[in-house]
């Protein structure tokens, strides 16, 4: 999968790649894809952006799923754990991964006007900070790449 959030691009199949990928993991690693798992993750493949925790849970109440934060936070760390969905943390909200399976170092784009997060890969040993930490004897064992600025459409909306 490529990334999409703010590019035209088929989202229908957008939506069934991750859905597809997500079962067959499931599927070959005996873990169960419930209900409510499967919804959240089609509910952020929808949106292509960042959601909190209760916006999504107000989706799943409006659809019959149940109203209690457990039910959200329970299916995010599900999904977060099994790499289907990424944490936002400057924003403490959940996008869909965009390369699920694939053992990555996400980057977010975030557009601070509408909200659309876009997933690139980042390779933090590589560059300044790769640098930084092999001078100082340092080991990144996890790396949060979140930058915020406007996409292609909010910029030609603000020119």
């Amino acid at each position: 999968m490529t990334n999409t959030a703010f590019h035209a691009h088929d989202h229908n199949a957008c939506i069934a790649d991750a859905l597809s990928a997500a079962d067959a993991y499931c599927a070959a690693n005996k873990l169960q894809f419930t209900p409510v798992r499967r919804r959240v993750l089609e509910i952020l493949l929808e949106k292509h952006r960042a959601l909190g925790a209760y916006d999504i849970l107000s989706d799943l109440d409006a659809e019959g799923f149940g109203s209690q934060p457990p039910v959200v936070y329970r299916a995010l760390d599900f999904l977060v754990s099994h790499g289907f969905v990424h944490k936002i943390e400057q924003l403490n909200a959940y996008t869909a991964c965009t390369h699920p399976g694939a053992d990555h170092v996400p980057a977010f784009l975030i557009c601070r006007e509408c909200g659309a997060v876009e997933e690139a890969t980042a390779q933090p040993m590589q560059g300044a900070l790769g640098r930084a930490a092999r001078e100082a004897g340092f080991t990144i064992e996890r790396a949060v790449i979140e930058a915020q600025g406007l996409c292609p459409k909010c910029r030609e909306v603000a020119a």
